[in-house]
């Protein structure tokens, strides 16, 4: 009985210490999982994440969601609030598809688009703002749907990568 508990206590230790390192490596990597903390957050873009171009203007579907709110933007396979990136000189046009939707989205005083400012609009309302200034920038994007008096709206945050590049 005496060999079964130690047995049971020498084995069970280092794993226990491995599930915590794991853990702990874990929540390493996700607290890194922002690109503007990246130190060249432009390296992430691709092919696969760049919404629009110059002659192409990228669509972000802001909406209110079950819990939240939801920025989506026009890339095949994209889910909401997911990074994105777009080109200096890309007109990003911010819409709601969703019924009597009302958004806003605040890219903050740092923002990289003309004309500057919150970006406030609904489903019967685009708003369209040009990319001008490169960088890496966080956003908040709000939805409330009219008529609703339960968790009528609903707050997101995002990033997405302007860049220089052609």
């Amino acid at each position: 009985m005496r060999a079964h508990r130690y047995f049971t206590i020498s084995c069970g230790l280092p794993s226990l210490a491995l599930l915590l390192l794991l853990s702990n490596a874990t929540a390493q990597s996700k607290s890194s999982k922002y690109a503007c903390a990246e130190v060249n957050p432009a390296q992430l873009c691709t092919g696969a994440n760049t919404c629009g171009s110059a002659s192409n203007p990228c669509s972000v579907d802001v909406k209110k969601t079950a819990e939240s709110a939801s920025a989506t933007p026009s890339i095949a396979n994209a889910k909401g609030n997911s990074f994105f990136c777009v080109k200096v000189g890309t007109t990003v046009t911010w819409n709601s598809t969703g019924k009597d939707n009302g958004f806003v989205v605040d890219v903050g005083p740092a923002s990289p688009f003309e004309p500057a400012g919150a970006i406030i609009g609904g489903s019967d309302r685009s708003v369209s703002v040009v990319a001008t200034r490169p960088g890496c920038f966080k956003y908040s994007a709000g939805a409330c749907q009219s008529g609703a008096t339960y968790g009528m709206c609903g707050t997101a945050n995002a990033e997405f990568v302007v860049t220089s590049g052609n």
